[in-house]
């Protein structure tokens, strides 16, 4: 009988084949899963802190990321008992990045007495990993629900603000969960200081020269975003500030000017004369003013059992020649042409030449350099916000961080900078906002609007201390 061993092996050979076909298929199958983006398996992102304050109305943003696209996700609120969900979406197109806005809605119908309550946010992917259900990741907080604002109360205040003027308020605020407490004037807000006892706070405050309108508040805010506002009642007294024409001529544009304009380089490169004006005029100005805010703009924490000022006096047997407010405008030949305009930050106080400038009050030197059309110019920090600028000194005798005692010598008047005659520039700030200078230069207006309020914060607050 004969055997075809040939045929055999042509059926094994080919059964071979085909189990390698299949095998290449299966691993190319697996490969295409394992690389392609659609079945990619890396989990998206969620931005949740693990704890946070919360209130009723308040969104809370809570970043969600993806490296092919995000799927859809579902923000839950518990107490341990309830759920409540609280966000939810999918996305129809490829996103990779995104927000959820989770809004805690006032009637939630969960038990605030439960705290903390607890927060999970859900993602999931695009990918067709797991099954066609995709990547997920789950983030959880802790939510301390705070539903009661900041409870406010003015204790004492100044009797009135005059326009370019200032005052102080002292105040009580208080809350478990206090941020921030502050006094907001338009757009500028002035920090506080602790005063005396906890809860209480203090600030002086200024009425900026420039604005028609006043209406300062307290402002308190908690970690929950609860927010309550006080309005301070000062009386507002108006002030008219002098507008003044100057002729430019050409003795000044060649002579201090040009002195003035070697200062930078840029400006010494201009070959107008009248440009070269508006940029020391406009453009100088404005660095060195923000030089002056810079080192003005906070209040340095104080002893307010012993803060008490004298009346500033800075030059003795002084004239004033140049008052604080004063909007110029300066022109060439005639007023059709005007070339720059700027503003009077100060007084100007003149006696005899390098005549003695004195600190009147104890305080600490934050500036002592050149300041452009300030010329040499201490800056002092008396404390609690409050700052005196002395401008166009010939000599400044006090450095940097040092202590100056009240009725020593600090510099000597001079014409430094933007000045034609020995003077000095006298400067006031209140946490770097210009004021009218002759309220801190009046004893009696320091005695009613400073030491007075003082006074009735301690009565107010050693009464509510022995309830």
């Amino acid at each position: 009988m004969r055997r075809n061993y040939g045929y055999g092996r042509r059926r094994k050979k080919r059964g071979g084949w085909l189990w390698l076909f299949l095998l290449l298929l299966a691993a190319g199958a697996a490969g295409y899963l394992f690389l392609s983006p659609r079945f990619e398996r890396i989990p998206p992102s969620v931005e949740l802190k693990p704890s946070f304050f919360w209130a009723p109305g308040k969104a809370i943003k809570v970043p969600i990321r993806d490296n092919q696209g995000l799927g859809s996700y579902r923000a839950v609120l518990s107490d341990g008992k309830q759920e409540l969900t609280v966000a939810s979406g999918s996305f129809t197109t490829p996103v990779r990045e995104s927000e959820i806005a989770v809004t805690l809605p006032k009637q939630s119908g969960l038990d605030p007495q439960k705290a903390p309550w607890h927060l999970k946010v859900e993602v999931r992917d695009r990918s067709l990993w797991n099954l066609g259900r995709g990547n997920v990741v789950s983030a959880e907080a802790k939510v301390l629900v705070d539903t009661r604002p900041p409870r406010v109360g003015i204790v004492a205040r100044s009797p009135s603000v005059v326009r370019g003027g200032s005052g102080l308020v002292i105040f009580r605020a208080t809350d478990e969960h206090l941020k921030d407490a502050y006094v907001q004037v338009g757009k500028k807000r002035f920090r506080v200081l602790p005063y005396r006892a906890k809860g209480y706070w203090a600030t002086l405050l200024a009425w900026p020269f420039r604005n028609e309108i006043f209406d300062p508040k307290v402002v308190a805010v908690d970690k929950a975003g609860n927010r309550t506002e006080a309005k301070i009642a000062f009386e507002r007294i108006g002030r008219s500030y002098r507008v003044s024409w100057i002729r430019l001529s050409d003795r000044f544009l060649r002579g201090k000017i040009a002195e003035v304009a070697r200062l930078d380089p840029k400006i010494e490169a201009l070959t107008d004369p009248l440009r070269r004006f508006k940029a020391i005029n406009e453009g100088m100005r404005q660095r060195n003013e923000a030089l002056i805010h810079h080192y003005t703009a906070a209040p340095s924490p104080v002893d307010f059992s012993r803060w008490r000022l004298k009346a500033f006096y800075p030059l003795k047997s002084a004239k004033r020649v140049a008052d604080f407010g004063d909007e110029r405008h300066y022109y060439y030949r005639d007023r059709n042409r005007e070339v720059s305009r700027s503003y009077h930050l100060g007084y100007d106080l003149a006696s005899v030449s390098h005549a003695p400038i004195i600190s009147s009050n104890p305080a600490t030197v934050v500036f002592a350099g050149y300041n452009g059309i300030y010329g040499n110019m201490p800056i002092l920090d008396h404390g609690f916000g409050l700052y005196t600028l002395y401008g166009h000194c010939s000599s400044v005798l006090v450095s940097e961080k040092e202590h100056v005692r009240a009725g020593q010598v600090i510099a000597r008047t001079g014409k430094t900078g933007l000045a034609l005659g020995d003077h000095l520039h006298f400067g006031v700030l209140v946490q770097g906002v210009e004021v009218w200078p002759m309220d801190w230069m009046k004893q009696n207006w320091i005695n009613s609007h400073i030491d007075a309020v003082f006074r009735e914060a301690d009565r107010i607050i050693g009464r509510a201390k022995k309830r």
